[in-house]
């Protein structure tokens, strides 16, 4: 049995709406935590509270310190709780007894298996009517490469949990009406299936270990000091994964819950090996969460990994400025923390998110899970255009502090756009813009990249000739201009001979044409054209660089309309990841937004999911992610990249060209 000095850190993960966040209240109410004020709710969860960021707390069980962190179990909040499953011992990953569970749980079963992460299973609320362990089991096994051991069966009564059997140690516990576990003797009804689970148990067992397996095959009953070492070995190097059982709202099972995490979750000393990070006396922090606050600046959530952490003591080249133990939203100064703990130090500059840091400086971690690419976007603007370098920073700090966030720039009208997981992250995001960063936001349809092209080809003669007293200006220009095939951008070549135009012009000539194709006839950028110069005249004194610019960009603006100019739309590749049982609605929701099936297969990764990939077009993409999400029981996800662009006609050209040719102070 371990007796660790250190504390030992426990994630709590699965899908929303399982219970995850009254398990770790639960749980925090039987070790006699203080009461845990929540952070980071939001009231959209059909009238119950939706956890959205990390919280953390800390508790003591029979003498030994515990953290826990509760983490979002909404899909579009993944991130932060991949974050704290790095730093942490081992997962609690919760679940209801829901088979169709089973495909929610396959990417997180994914992610903690690719990262050796030892987890452990809790089956929440095993109510009257509802399917059995058994059936919740084999549901949840099709999607872990892990074999799913379970370490207790349920006690019922009239259809109703009312204790748990430990297949361990053989003992049998009820709840009593103060709430705590009672031992009570194995009913003679439920002693065959204990047996029979028991014997399972074991052969999972077995098939870890050669020892096991001989005492298997001859009959020999192992004691349970020798079950429970091989499980906390197998569970250390994530080999098995045991389930236990109970319900989080009435505290039933949850003390054998917490001594089986006693038992066998890895110390940090294991975990630390695991990650490859070395030992020794000196401090080793790694952050997990990066937070700006007003008044306070900016704080950082970390794991200590080695040594002590003090207040005022150097970390990455700066002033460690507080120590704050977390509990929900309550922060106390402790002066110093020691190896195990996860603590707020403040002030920290250069750490960022997933950085190890010492008294030497930071350092990258050897792997640290990538940011998802954004599925939804909004254009972001300033209420009042003086806060534009505010906003600016206020982004940068938002992405700080959530990685899953991106910002980029729209090419053609440079507005802001903010990048996220979904429509509640982004209204999350924009919410905090408003309230915690005091910048005052607007947001704007999303612009989409239209662009044109032309469909004949044609010769234009343009002159330019103005006259304002002394030198004037003069330029003339005769070009070709044909279509490219679609992708090719511009070509410009100077065919002119006899220095009909000089040479020291023609380079101003490109980039007159260039000027007008940057807004077509139809009122955006012109694409996939050859413009060829053939010929011209020029005055010795009039001439100059900006009168042939000119001229070259009067040639475009003159001859375009009349080459038959079309609309292109951009068209993205999207490789959809949905579960198989979603893929067929999957399928209607891309030809109902005018997109095109590629084909599907097998997810590479994640068992029991498919990958569908198609053609659709960018401005069917705002708001898809809402819909997919609808038809995948909010599950799916996709990622897109920009793949070619297609001529549109008909109504939705003409929609599109109607809108963009509006007074250009509506854009």
């Amino acid at each position: 049995m371990k007796h660790p000095a250190s504390p030992r850190v426990v994630t709590l993960v699965g899908p929303q709406g399982v219970g995850k966040t009254t398990l770790f209240e639960s749980l925090l109410r039987s070790m006699g935590a203080e009461e845990i004020r929540m952070g980071g709710a939001s009231g959209a969860a059909a009238g119950r509270s939706m956890t959205l960021e990390l919280s953390v707390a800390h508790a003591t069980f029979l003498g030994e310190d515990w953290t826990f962190i509760d983490s979002p179990g909404a899909l579009e909040f993944t991130q932060e709780a991949r974050h704290a499953l790095m730093v942490s011992d081992a997962a609690l990953v919760v679940c209801d007894a829901s088979p169709e569970r089973a495909a929610a749980l396959a990417p997180l079963f994914t992610f903690l298996d690719a990262r050796r992460i030892p987890h452990l299973l809790f089956l929440n609320v095993l109510e009257e009517g509802g399917a059995s362990v058994r059936e919740v089991l084999e549901s949840l096994q099709a999607v872990s490469s892990r074999p799913l051991a379970l370490r207790e069966i349920p006690l019922r009564q009239g259809g109703h949990l009312v204790g748990v059997v430990d297949l361990v140690s053989e003992r049998a516990w009820v709840q009593e009406k103060e709430g705590r576990p009672a031992l009570i003797s194995l009913p003679d009804a439920d002693r065959p299936r204990e047996e029979t689970a028991r014997r399972e148990l074991i052969e999972r067992l077995a098939d870890l270990d050669d020892t096991l397996l001989e005492q298997l095959l001859e009959d020999v009953v192992p004691p349970p000091e020798a079950l429970y070492g091989q499980l906390e070995r197998a569970l250390r190097e994530d080999r098995l994964v045991p389930v236990f059982l109970g319900s989080a709202e009435q505290g039933l099972g949850l003390e054998r819950l917490l001594k089986g995490l006693r038992h066998e979750v890895p110390t940090v000393d294991e975990t630390r090996e695991r990650l490859g990070i070395p030992g020794g006396v000196t401090p080793l922090v790694q952050s997990f969460k990066t937070q700006h606050l007003p008044h306070v600046g900016k704080l950082s959530m970390v794991r200590v990994w080695r040594g002590e952490v003090h207040d005022a003591g150097t970390l990455a080249d700066s002033r460690v400025s507080g120590v704050l133990r977390l509990h929900g939203t309550k922060q106390t100064p402790v002066g110093v923390a020691r190896p195990g703990e996860v603590v707020s130090i403040g002030r920290v500059e250069g750490l960022r998110t997933g950085n190890l840091a010492d008294t030497g400086g930071v350092h990258a971690p050897k792997e640290w899970p990538l940011a998802p690419p954004p599925v939804h976007q909004l254009a972001i603007v300033a209420e009042k255009r003086t806060d534009d370098v505010k906003l600016t920073t206020a982004l940068s700090r938002l992405v700080e502090e959530d990685p899953s966030l991106s910002v980029d720039q729209e090419a053609d009208s440079q507005m802001l756009l903010l990048g996220g997981q979904g429509e509640l992250h982004l209204r999350e995001a924009v919410e905090h813009l408003r309230t915690r960063m005091r910048v005052p936001v607007m947001t704007r349809p999303l612009p989409i990249p239209y662009r044109e092209t032309i469909r004949r080809s044609g010769s234009h003669h343009a002159r330019f000739k103005r006259q304002s007293g002394g030198h004037g200006q003069f330029g003339d220009v005769v070009v070709d201009v044909k279509p490219l095939p679609r992708g090719q951008g511009f070509r410009f070549t100077s065919a002119v001979v006899g220095g009909a135009v000089p040479k020291q012009y023609i380079p101003a000539v490109e980039e007159g044409v260039k000027d007008g194709l940057r807004r077509g006839p139809l009122g955006f950028p012109v694409v996939d054209v050859d413009v060829t110069l053939t010929g011209g005249t020029y005055h010795s004194v009039d001439s100059s660089d900006q009168a042939f610019r000119t001229t070259g960009r009067l040639a475009m603006v003159e001859i375009l309309p009349k080459l038959e100019p079309v609309l292109l739309e951009p068209i993205l590749q999207v490789d959809i990841h949905v579960p198989h049982e979603a893929t067929p609605r999957a399928q209607r929701l891309v030809t109902g937004h005018r997109g095109q099936i590629l084909g599907f297969d097998t997810h590479p990764e994640i068992p029991g999911w498919e990958v569908l990939t198609a053609y659709m077009p960018q401005a069917e993409m705002q708001g898809f992610i809402v819909e997919l999400r609808s038809a995948s029981s909010g599950l799916g996800s996709f990622v897109m990249r920009h793949d070619h662009y297609a001529e549109l006609v008909g109504k939705q050209a003409e929609r599109v060209v109607s809108h963009q040719q509006q007074p250009t102070a509506e854009h």
